[in-house]
């Protein structure tokens, strides 16, 4: 797919984005643990590890992105290079892949679970060619800066370069506007819960 195309199919997803795990609930609600191996209390736990993993990413995140992170249209914040986007640009979709991740895992579906994150990585990475386009347009030279010191999907191990000055929200803010993710991660586990019981 060319670079155009492939824009503007993430300029599609990104105002669709909340929907579209929809397959992935049904996914997992609907098919069976298959075996007592694979549905073990290690294995539960080691999901629950993961989405535990995948929400800290993202508090820490929206700790550092704020309100903005929740938008649905092009609207742009300042370029922010703090905290975890001082690591990997995408700390939010890492973190959203992780949640996923770890709701397979804990549904005892492990072969299910490398399907989520291919499908999960094509459509957030629709979106970020999107999301890349848009912010070099509006922010320009800073944002190409930024872009060239800081990896698209794969956290650095080297300690962070200073990019510039950025806001840190409360964390009473941050919770607020996480609470919608913290109520479906509360959701999705009454959800396997009750499916483990049927």
């Amino acid at each position: 797919m060319n670079p155009d195309s492939m824009a503007r199919l993430g300029g599609w997803l990104f105002t669709r984005r909340s929907w579209l795990p929809l397959p992935i609930v049904a996914a997992l609600l609907l098919i069976p643990a298959g075996s007592s191996i694979t549905f073990s209390t290690r294995v539960v736990w080691a999901g629950v590890l993961i989405v535990l993993a995948g929400e800290a990413l993202r508090l820490w995140a929206v700790h550092h992105i704020g309100v903005i992170s929740r938008t649905r249209s092009d609207r742009l914040g300042p370029l922010v290079a703090t905290g975890p986007f001082s690591l990997v640009r995408n700390p939010l979709y890492v973190g959203n892949i992780l949640l996923w991740l770890g709701f397979a895992v804990s549904a005892g579906l492990l072969w299910v679970a490398p399907l989520v994150v291919l499908l999960l990585a094509l459509e957030y990475h629709a979106i970020v060619r999107w999301e890349e386009r848009l912010l070099e347009s509006r922010l320009g030279d800073a944002y190409r800066v930024y872009a060239a010191r800081v990896s698209r999907w794969v956290p650095s191990l080297r300690p962070p370069e200073r990019l510039g000055s950025g806001r840190r929200f409360s964390w009473r803010e941050t919770l607020f506007s996480e609470r919608g993710t913290l109520m479906a991660i509360v959701l999705g586990y009454l959800l396997l819960w009750a499916k483990a019981m049927v």
